[in-house]
């Protein structure tokens, strides 16, 4: 968890910022041509917009597909993670601690690290999952978390169907979102090229 260290807020709401729809079509354009670069753009913004999980998203989608929730659940708005501690606290939009505590490592769910809280209270952050993405990898983190890890596992099945919390380092530099709105490009349309 140490290559985790550092405090996080949501990645869509600031790459996803009007100032920066210029390089999402320059790096769509870089990779399937001009012509298709807004529409492909646009797409790649939609298939991480969803507003549906579980459930829901389940009864919406699905088998076949549909996009994927990337914000972050039940008024989470700060997440900082002492990798070294082994410490997950995290804190609402007005800055009141959510909640505070040491995690172990518990095992994998499909490509997800499972930690559980050291607390025994159950919450709905007793458990984090993370996947293999780091600041210093893919300049940014993707994870789950709730009071239980049974589905952490399932992409389109269970409790977290169509939901994946993504995290951007809270006083990124511009470079940083530059690379990482490239990057999102890169590896989701890397299929559609010319």
């Amino acid at each position: 968890m140490s290559d985790l260290s550092g405090s996080y807020q949501e990645l869509f709401p600031v790459l996803f910022d009007e100032q920066y729809d210029q390089l999402w079509l320059n790096d769509s354009a870089a990779i399937v041509g001009e012509t298709d670069a807004a529409v492909s753009a646009e797409m790649l913004k939609g298939s991480v917009n969803g507003n549906l999980w579980g459930e829901e998203a389940i009864e919406a989608y699905g088998e076949e597909g549909g996009p994927f929730y990337c914000g972050w659940l039940e008024g989470l708005a700060e997440l900082t993670i002492d990798g070294n501690a082994m410490e997950i606290s995290g804190k609402d939009a007005a800055g009141k601690e959510l909640f505070s505590s040491t995690y172990h490592y518990s095992g994998m769910a499909g490509d997800l690290y499972v930690f559980e809280s050291d607390d025994d209270e159950a919450s709905t952050y007793k458990y984090f999952a993370f996947l293999p993405d780091t600041p210093e990898s893919t300049y940014h983190i993707e994870f789950r978390y709730g009071s239980d890890d049974a589905d952490f596992g399932e992409w389109m099945a269970g409790d977290y169907a169509y939901w994946m919390a993504a995290g951007f380092p809270m006083d990124p530099t511009q470079q940083m979102i530059e690379d990482c709105i490239k990057l999102f490009c890169d590896e989701n349309l890397a299929g559609e090229a010319e």
